[in-house]
């Protein structure tokens, strides 16, 4: 409700809360009509000079006189609403007012131009004249222009953003006035180095997500090409699995057939992992420090299954990897059939499942039999084959790498029943590629056999980025076997109990010390026989194994000449016997 001051006058005035002032008003007697003018009693009173017009910043009186307004019938009334006058009286309480305040004057009325929600014509009459331009919310902007009677302090007010009062004291001084508000402050933008991380961190974060998930897809379907689906590879897989017929040789069927990897090596991941399920274990044949050895059944045929012990694992996944990358069928090779990942005994189980040999390891089989010259060479000329297909690098689309065993010993031979060897155990081995120059050795904290170690090895002195060196440590270790052969061998009616290589000067099981000092410090090979000089064929062997243990790793022969020298040795001799 508004409330309204009265004041005195000729016939009487009403100015509302907004210093606004209307016409003139009915008397208190309750009558619309103007209050007839009182005759004068006397000459006329001298009327107060009107301060003159000074504009919005002008000095006004400070005498305080009230003039009777002419009597009139309407009233015109021009205020604000109440949120306006709101922000107006606030800037004055926050001091944003200029000199000292201007009282209303009691001078004459001026006419001044009127336009707004409150006006009741085009002029109206005040003390002073205003324009009052406000912006609105939505920043859109509200003129008003009028007379004014209070509050003159207003008119000091200094111009905002959202608010100016101007005020001048002149007739229709507000009629042509323009005002403008203070321009809106323009938010601060940040600088362009503080920006840099709030578009790098997600930026990076995307492209590492993106990449991530690359790799993933890549992985997946990587692993997805190594283990492709059985139906895809061989159609269905009871037709592979069949029942073979009395007589024939299920394994043989597998390995000959078009069943296999392409690579020559083995059969399909799924077939593997099949044949692995269906393998029953009957009996331990050999134990050592990497894992056991036992004999298998498939399908009522004998099978190997080396079951490598938890700390070898790299050995079992390089093993498998090289069986099933590498075209390694070969007669003097280790026939690879299947690898796998088992669980038995709530244990995790590796198994490497290849042929089985009766006669096991040469070393195995020279504690056992004594041999004659013929079957010593078939031996060698058989071990010789198989080291010359593993160091030879294949060219062609079914070809193969160079590989070098690095850990070949007696033990890691294996006498087939047709009585030639076959190299087994590839868990060292080292792949060299020329068309790439690339050089896999692997990922295997284990070491080769000390006592089969060559002077560089020991003395630390071996280039372990050249392919070539690798290959000179295997001939040092054939050369080994070969005298372990020798050892064994009748000649003139004398043989040798077997013995490993420099069992007269290092312990059983020597220390890398320990053959660092025979073998490099005193520069030591295992002593020959006199006996193998009288055997014409025999001494071109020992010749061949002396030139193996050369101590410049270059100038020993290597396994394609070892080969082929021991074939022309065999060529003469009978039918081999093995002698109890």
């Amino acid at each position: 409700m508004r409330r309204e001051w009265w004041g005195r006058g000729q016939a009487g005035r009403r100015c509302n809360k907004k210093h606004f002032c209307s016409g003139p008003f009915p008397s208190p007697g309750g009558s619309r009509q103007p209050a007839a003018p009182s005759a004068p009693s006397g000459p006329p009173a001298p009327r107060p000079r009107p301060p003159a017009a000074r504009g919005s910043r002008g000095r006004r009186s400070r005498t305080r006189t009230r003039t009777p307004a002419p009597a009139a019938r309407g009233h015109r009334t021009m205020s604000l609403d109440l949120p306006r006058r709101c922000l107006l009286m606030l800037l004055v309480a926050l001091n944003l007012t200029q000199g000292d305040p201007v009282r209303a004057s009691r001078g004459p009325l001026l006419t001044c131009t009127c336009k707004g929600p409150g006006c009741q014509g085009p002029t109206c009459r005040g003390t002073w004249c205003t324009v009052v331009l406000v912006r609105e919310e939505g920043r859109h902007l509200q003129e008003h222009r009028g007379c004014g009677n209070m509050h003159p302090e207003l008119c000091w007010a200094r111009a905002t953003d959202v608010l100016n009062h101007y005020c001048c004291y002149s007739s229709l001084c507000n009629h042509n006035v323009s005002l403008e508000l203070e321009a809106l402050p323009t938010p601060e933008q940040p600088p362009v180095e503080s920006q840099l991380p709030l578009i790098l961190g997600p930026a990076l974060g995307f492209l590492v997500l993106v990449v991530s998930c690359a790799l993933g897809l890549w992985h997946i379907r990587r692993l997805q090409k190594k283990h492709q689906h059985l139906h895809s590879e061989l159609g269905d897989s009871r037709l592979i699995l069949k029942a073979s017929e009395q007589g024939d040789s299920m394994l043989g069927d597998f390995l000959d057939s078009d069943c296999t990897t392409g690579s020559g090596s083995g059969l399909p991941f799924l077939v593997q992992r099949t044949v692995a399920r269906q393998v029953a274990l009957v009996e331990c044949v050999g134990k050592g420090r990497y894992g056991e050895v036992w004999r298998g059944l498939w399908h009522g045929e004998s099978v190997a299954v080396k079951i490598f012990s938890s700390r070898d694992e790299q050995s079992w996944f390089r093993e498998t990897e090289i069986y099933n990358t590498v075209l390694l069928r070969h007669d003097n090779i280790l026939g690879f059939i299947a690898s796998d990942m088992t669980s038995r005994n709530s244990s995790t189980q590796l198994w490497l499942i290849t042929h089985y040999h009766e006669h096991g390891s040469l070393y195995d089989f020279l504690q056992r039999q004594t041999l004659e010259p013929r079957l010593a060479l078939r031996l060698a000329v058989s071990a010789a084959c198989g080291l010359a297909h593993l160091h030879v690098e294949i060219f062609g689309t079914q070809g193969k790498p160079a590989i070098a065993h690095r850990d070949l010993k007696s033990r890691n031979v294996l006498v087939k029943s047709n009585l030639q060897c076959c190299i087994a155990d590839l868990g060292l081995a080292v792949m060299h590629s020329q068309g790439s120059d690339y050089l896999d050795i692997g990922n295997n904290p284990r070491v080769g056999t000390k006592r089969y170690m060559a002077p560089e090895v020991l003395d630390e002195q071996i280039r372990t980025d050249c392919f070539e060196s690798y290959k000179w440590t295997d001939i040092w270790a054939f050369g080994l076997v070969l005298w372990e052969i020798t050892r064994r061998t009748i000649v003139n009616g004398i043989v040798e109990d077997y013995k490993p290589p420099f069992y007269d000067v290092v312990p059983n099981d020597p220390s890398f010390e320990d053959m660092k000092k025979v073998v490099c410090v005193d520069q030591q090979t295992p002593t020959i026989h006199n006996r193998l000089a009288a055997d014409p064929v025999l001494s071109g062997v020992v010749q061949m194994i002396r030139e193996c243990w050369y101590p410049n790793p270059s100038a020993r022969l290597t396994a394609l000449r070892i080969k082929k020298t021991l074939q022309k040795l065999s060529n003469s001799f009978e039918k081999p016997k093995v002698i109890d």
